[in-house]
């Protein structure tokens, strides 16, 4: 079921948003050699407390996995996303992606970024086509387009730069819940699937692996890696459509 969500709807969501741009940009920041990832995540549970907000993602479940642990999803490298925070601490040379989900006033925001520690030129440029591929898709979605207009023009601009998009795994319908109708893939055939309509949050997210779009999941049931090790990028934002042009809502 899409939700179409009302103003005071729209300002609880843009509120949550806020929180999760805030600790996004705070903790990019912090990332670098040495720190672990769970003295990471630390410091963006401590802000979302600090503003009435709650970490998202902690204790979350999916059919047949457990609870999650951390408040943040900290990916490294070949790790996709939903990669647990803990002991491992950041080295030069890591691409990290962090995954951020906040609720406030009973309604939510999502958003990620991948942030490079220290120089690696094929990396960088990953992370480049990833994001520009997000503002690409955000661009789609305006009132007449069809989520796969989203879709397309993501995977056309990842492809033509030799990337890949997952297809295991994409964005979402975000507000009322963590994760709504519709499903966003990463790909997709121009002019398909559900109609775009004024008053839809949706959570737009490349994940783009440098080599095969192929994935899998880790014992640890959370973890999603890059079947041939070859690294992977992510950003995303909560998205407003409303009118014309498309308000990003994870901004400060």
């Amino acid at each position: 079921m899409i939700y179409i969500k009302k103003a005071e709807e729209i300002d609880a969501i843009r509120e949550s948003c806020r929180i999760v741009a805030e600790t996004l940009n705070l903790v990019k920041k912090f990332v670098k050699v040495g720190i672990t990832t769970g003295e990471l995540d630390k410091i963006a549970e401590d802000h979302i407390l600090s503003r009435g907000g709650t970490p998202a993602f902690k204790g979350y479940r999916q059919v047949g996995t457990p609870p999650f642990p951390g408040t943040l999803c900290l990916s490294l490298n070949d790790a996709v996303v939903h990669g647990i925070p803990g002991d491992k601490q950041v080295q030069s040379g890591d691409l990290v992606s962090i995954d951020c989900g906040v609720k406030k006033n009973g309604y939510f925001g999502d958003g990620a970024l991948s942030v490079l520690v220290g120089e690696d030129t094929q990396k960088q440029r990953l992370m480049d086509v990833t994001e520009k591929s997000l503002y690409l898709g955000i661009q789609q979605a305006v009132v007449g387009n069809r989520v796969h207009d989203i879709s397309h023009a993501v995977q056309e601009y990842v492809e033509a730069n030799g990337f890949s998009v997952v297809r295991a795994l994409c964005g979402h319908g975000v507000g009322k819940y963590l994760h709504e109708d519709p499903s966003i893939p990463n790909y997709g055939v121009k002019g398909t699937g559900k109609k775009l309509q004024n008053g839809m949050t949706l959570a737009i997210e490349p994940m783009v692996n440098m080599g095969r779009y192929d994935v899998y999941e880790m014992r640890d049931g959370w973890t999603i890696r890059t079947v041939d090790g070859q690294p992977s990028a992510h950003f995303e934002h909560t998205i407003l459509i409303n009118g014309q042009e498309p308000e990003i809502l994870t901004v400060e």
